[in-house]
């Protein structure tokens, strides 16, 4: 697949680092540094701007790593570009670590993901179909 894209960064384009490789790493393009403190949040911008085919959306996703490492994650992963959206692609990072992090620019700071989707329509019924499961929430099916 071939997406239409327009790199206003200082860095190369996203690519996967492996055959197997789901995301690419997406890079901060930020004037200056930029400083989270513990539990704060921050739009960070990337200087990519794409034009996703109908029926296609672009998954902002957290970096392992950053989690694992520093206790940096996306907030609202994963984050959902729209076919239609033309504007920068920007990543809302949060700290949920105890210490300051900053962002430099180029770091990896996301993962993107190009997924196709389907558009459901919704069908109004008075019953729906049973299973064995029926309408058990959070913690009943026995596993952990």
């Amino acid at each position: 697949m071939r997406i239409k894209v327009i790199n206003q960064s200082a860095h190369k384009l996203p690519h996967y680092e492996t055959i197997a490789s789901a995301g690419m790493d997406i890079r901060a393009n930020i004037s200056e540094p930029v400083t989270l403190k513990p539990l704060q949040r921050s739009l960070i911008k990337t200087g990519l701007f794409i034009e996703l085919p109908v029926g296609y959306e672009a998954q902002v996703r957290p970096r392992s790593g950053l989690a694992l490492k520093k206790g940096i994650t996306v907030l609202n992963t994963p984050g959902t570009i729209d076919a239609d959206y033309r504007g920068e692609i920007g990543v809302i990072l949060v700290n949920l670590s105890n210490e300051e992090f900053t962002v430099e620019n180029g770091e990896r700071i996301a993962q993107l993901i190009i997924a196709q989707h389907e558009r459901a329509e919704w069908e109004q019924v008075e019953v729906l179909e049973e299973t064995s499961r029926g309408a058990g929430g959070f913690g009943s099916t026995g596993t952990v």
